[in-house]
C-alpha cells in the first residue's frame, strides 16, 4: 500500500491509510461486480432497452437517497453510522442480484432491475456523508494528488478484479456454466464490500461535521444560485452524462450481443481502458493542482465526442482496444478534475446539500441519454440511404453512437466556456498538458508515490463561492 505523506496528525494518517485500503476494497466489488452487471442482464436475454434501463434508472431512483441521507446526517450529527448502513446494504443486495433471476427466471431482467436499485440506495445513501468526511480529513494542499492516488489505487484493483471475473466468466462459459460463474464473481464483489465495510469503521469521524441537509430560501440566495459557478458546472455536468449516457450502457450490448465477443475479449475491452486511467491518473492529478480542474476539463472534453465516432470505423477486436487506451486517457482526467472541481466550488457547510442537487441532476441527465440511446437502437433502420448512396450499419447501435458524439460536442461548445476556475492557478496550453500526461512513465511515477517522497508545493488559495 503507498505510503502517505505525514500531516503531522496520526490520526489523520491513519484515516486516509485506511481510506486507501477502503478504495482497494471498493474497487474488487466494482471490477468483479459492476462491470458486469450489463453481461449478466445480456446473458438473461435482456432487450437494449432493458439494458439501458439497467444501467440508468438504478442511479436515477437511487440518487434520491442522497437527500435522505443528508437528512440523516442533519438529525443525527453522525456520518459514519449513516456510510457504514449504506455500505452494508450493498453488500447484503449482492446476494439477491445473483439469486433472484435464479428463482424467479420469468422475470429474471425486471427482479435484477429492481435489486440493483436498491443496491445503488446503499451508495447513494453514503454518498454525501463519505464526501464530507474525506472533504474535511484530506488536506487541502494535497487533495489533488491523494485523490488522484486514491483513485489510480481502484483503477488498478478494478482493472485486475476485471480481469480475474472476466477470466473465470470466460472459463465457466466455456464449459457451459456461465450461470455459475456470474454467481463466484458476483461472491468476491459482495466479500470485497464487506472488507470495505471494515475499514470504513477504522476512519476517524471528527464530531460536529455532518453532511446536513440545508434549504436556504429567499429571492438573493436565489438569484445568487442562479449566476453560481456551481449552477453552470452541474448543469454542464449532468447534459454532459446525458450526451454519453446515449451511448454508454449500449458498448456491452454492441460487443456481446453483435460483434459476439466471447466473455474474455469483453474483460480485455474493458479493462484497457481502466488500466491506462491508473497509468495517467497521477499525472492528471499534478497536473490539476497546478495549473486548475478546468483546464483538464476542456482539454480532455475535447476528446470526449471522439470516442464514440471511433467505435464505428472498425469492429476489429484489436482497433477497439486502442479506442479504449485513448477512452481511458480521457476519462481518467475529466472524472478526476470534475471531483475536484465541486470540492474547490462548494463550501464545507453547504456540501452535503450542493452534492445532493449536483448528483441528482447527473443521475437524471443519464436516465434521460439511457432512454434515447434505447429508443434510438429499436428505430433507426438497418440501412442508410444518402444522395442515392445505400450504407448497411453493422448494426443500428453505431447510429446511436454518432448521435451521442453529436450531442457530446454541442455540450463542450456551449457550456464548457460558461464557468471559471474556482482558485488562482498557473495558465498551460491544451498541447502542453498532453504532453505532460504522456511524457511521464507513470510505473516510474507510482513507485514515486509508494517511497514517499512526492515535493511539497505552496498552499494555493481557494474560493468557495456557494
Amino acid at each position: 500500500m503507498p505510503v502517505l505523506p505525514s500531516h503531522r496528525d496520526p490520526v489523520t494518517d491513519h484515516s486516509l491509510k485506511h481510506s486507501l485500503k477502503d478504495a482497494a476494497a471498493y474497487a474488487t466489488m466494482m471490477g468483479a461486480g459492476e462491470s458486469y452487471l450489463s453481461a449478466f442482464a445480456i446473458f438473461l436475454k435482456a432487450t437494449t432497452p432493458q439494458v439501458g434501463m439497467l444501467a440508468a434508472l438504478p442511479g436515477l431512483l437511487a440518487s434520491y437517497m442522497q437527500l435522505v441521507s443528508a437528512w440523516f446526517g442533519k438529525r443525527s450529527g453522525k456520518r459514519q453510522a449513516i456510510i457504514l448502513a449504506g455500505a452494508s446494504l450493498q453488500a447484503v443486495m449482492w446476494l439477491p442480484v445473483a439469486l433472484l433471476p435464479l428463482m424467479f427466471p420469468q422475470f429474471a431482467v425486471p427482479l435484477l432491475i429492481v435489486a440493483v436499485v436498491v443496491y445503488q440506495c446503499g451508495a447513494h445513501l453514503a454518498a454525501p456523508q463519505w464526501a464530507s468526511l474525506m472533504g474535511d480529513i484530506v488536506p487541502e494542499r494535497r487533495r489533488g494528488r491523494f485523490f488522484a492516488l486514491r483513485t489510480r489505487i481502484v483503477s488498478l484493483v478494478t482493472f485486475l478484479s476485471l480481469v480475474t471475473a472476466g477470466s473465470l466468466l470466460h472459463e465457466f462459459d466455456v464449459t457451459g456454466h456461465t450461470f455459475t460463474g456470474f454467481l463466484v464473481v458476483f461472491g468476491i464483489a459482495a466479500s470485497a464490500r464487506w472488507v470495505s465495510v471494515y475499514h470504513l469503521s477504522k476512519m476517524h469521524d471528527p464530531p460536529g461535521h455532518a453532511a446536513a441537509l440545508e434549504v436556504p430560501v429567499g429571492k438573493a440566495w436565489l438569484e445568487r444560485l442562479r449566476q453560481s459557478n456551481f449552477v453552470k458546472f452541474s448543469m454542464f455536468f449532468a447534459l454532459m452524462q446525458l450526451s454519453v449516457a446515449i451511448s454508454s450502457p449500449y458498448f456491452a450490448v454492441y460487443m456481446l450481443r453483435d460483434l459476439e465477443f466471447s466473455y474474455g475479449q469483453f474483460m480485455a475491452n474493458s479493462g484497457a481502458s481502466v488500466l491506462v486511467q491508473f497509468l495517467t491518473l497521477s499525472q492528471w492529478g499534478r497536473i490539476s493542482d497546478i495549473f486548475g480542474n478546468r483546464r483538464v476539463l476542456s482539454t480532455t472534453g475535447v476528446l470526449l465526442p471522439l470516442m464514440p465516432l471511433l467505435w464505428m470505423l472498425s469492429p476489429n477486436f484489436w482497433y477497439l482496444l486502442l479506442v479504449q487506451a485513448l477512452s481511458g486517457l480521457s476519462w481518467a482526467g475529466f472524472t478526476l478534475s470534475a471531483s475536484n472541481f465541486l470540492y474547490d466550488l462548494i463550501a464545507r457547510e453547504k456540501r452535503a446539500t450542493y452534492l445532493a442537487v449536483h448528483n441528482i441532476l447527473a443521475s437524471t441527465g443519464i436516465f434521460c441519454g439511457a432512454l434515447i440511446g434505447g429508443y434510438l437502437g429499436l428505430v433507426l433502420p438497418a440501412r442508410l440511404e444518402v444522395a442515392g448512396i445505400s450504407w448497411a450499419w453493422l448494426s443500428p447501435l453505431l447510429g446511436v453512437f454518432a448521435v451521442s458524439a453529436i450531442a457530446r460536442s454541442i455540450v463542450l461548445a456551449v457550456l464548457l466556456p460558461k464557468f471559471r476556475e474556482a482558485r488562482k492557478v498557473r495558465p498551460i496550453s491544451f498541447s502542453n498538458v498532453i504532453f505532460r500526461v504522456t511524457r511521464v512513465n507513470a510505473l516510474a511515477g507510482l513507485m514515486f508515490d509508494i517511497i514517499g517522497k512526492q515535493p511539497r508545493r505552496p498552499t494555493r488559495e481557494q474560493v468557495p463561492e456557494d
